[in-house]
């Protein structure tokens, strides 16, 4: 198990149930004080239960309390930093977890299921981090040698491939690592790291995979199979001091796999330095020197679909 120094202050978001809970517990037995963040509400956003949040503090002990308040505003996302600085007078730590799932194809969408994904997966998180940064940057210039600072952010491979009927979930997941590499820039000079991690474990959301076919209902049937300790124990690793010189990275956790993802560059590129282009000589040099880099139209279900090691 690593250590985390000096018993830094954690915020886990979603850290209530599944692997958000895993997360809360790998940071307390690793030495931080931990704020679980958790309105309990279904995985569908609706019907907040503040016992869950509660339960799991309870659970892990004296080093957990519970924040059951949504985070998805602004004055919501500083209360809880507010809280979280009453309670242990520090914020080094923040995890980005909470999400909530409404599927349907996009066309059959609903504009107001869109407007929910996007504040809870999203707008939470740049809430959260926009009013915690302030504060570990302050903790950074009083003094100089800082490097405690740790965002993690919880995406999916659903935002990196894509998935049936998961227009708003995967463009949320997507936008958390936009999110990622903007704020690892951002707070680079302040000892501040942050990071993303796509997770592969039996959590509320694999559960209501509704398989369309044999090789989505067998990858279901293996994602079930892994235990969310493993991405824990990986987060743990990116908050602990060994990790101080990671940031901007975006990782998978598969059981006993961690994958690290190439990010968006270019590839290749086709120019016309004596004339303008048209769509003939678009076509042309398109389908010669573009066709072979082409990404497969494929979800993250069936790139993944594979016997993990466990």
């Amino acid at each position: 198990m690593t250590e985390i120094h000096d018993e830094r202050e954690a915020i886990v978001t979603g850290g209530g149930r599944g692997i958000g809970l895993s997360i809360a517990r790998a940071l307390s037995q690793a030495g931080a004080k931990v704020v679980i963040s958790d309105s309990g509400v279904s995985i569908g956003g609706i019907n907040p239960d503040p016992t869950v949040a509660r339960t799991a503090a309870s659970e892990i002990g004296s080093s957990a309390i519970a924040f059951t308040e949504s985070i998805a505003t602004p004055e919501s996302a500083k209360a809880l930093i507010d809280f979280t600085r009453d309670s242990y007078g520090r914020v080094d730590i923040i995890i980005n977890n909470a999400a909530i799932l409404r599927d349907s194809f996009i066309f059959k969408s609903d504009p107001d299921d869109w407007d929910a994904v996007i504040t809870t997966n999203l707008s939470a998180a740049y809430h959260l981090l926009a009013a915690a940064t302030p504060v570990m940057r302050a903790q950074g210039k009083a003094d100089s040698n800082y490097k405690d600072g740790r965002i993690v952010n919880i995406t999916s491979t659903a935002g990196l491939y894509g998935n049936f009927g998961q227009a708003t979930y995967a463009s949320a997941k997507a936008g958390l690592l936009g999110l990622t590499r903007t704020v690892a820039l951002d707070m680079a000079r302040s000892g501040v790291t942050c990071n993303a991690v796509a997770p592969f474990a039996a959590t509320r959301v694999t559960e209501s995979i509704q398989p369309a076919n044999e090789s989505q209902t067998e990858y279901k049937t293996r994602a079930l199979r892994l235990s969310s300790h493993h991405v824990a124990t990986f987060v743990a690793y990116l908050c602990d001091e060994k990790a101080k010189h990671v940031s901007g990275q975006l990782f998978a956790v598969r059981g006993r796999e961690v994958f690290i993802f190439s990010q968006p560059r270019p590839k290749a590129r086709i120019t016309s330095p004596d004339s303008d282009w048209s769509v003939n000589s678009l076509a042309i040099a398109v389908d010669k020197e573009f066709i072979p880099d082409f990404i497969a139209l494929e979800t993250d279900l069936e790139a993944f679909n594979t016997d993990p090691v466990i």
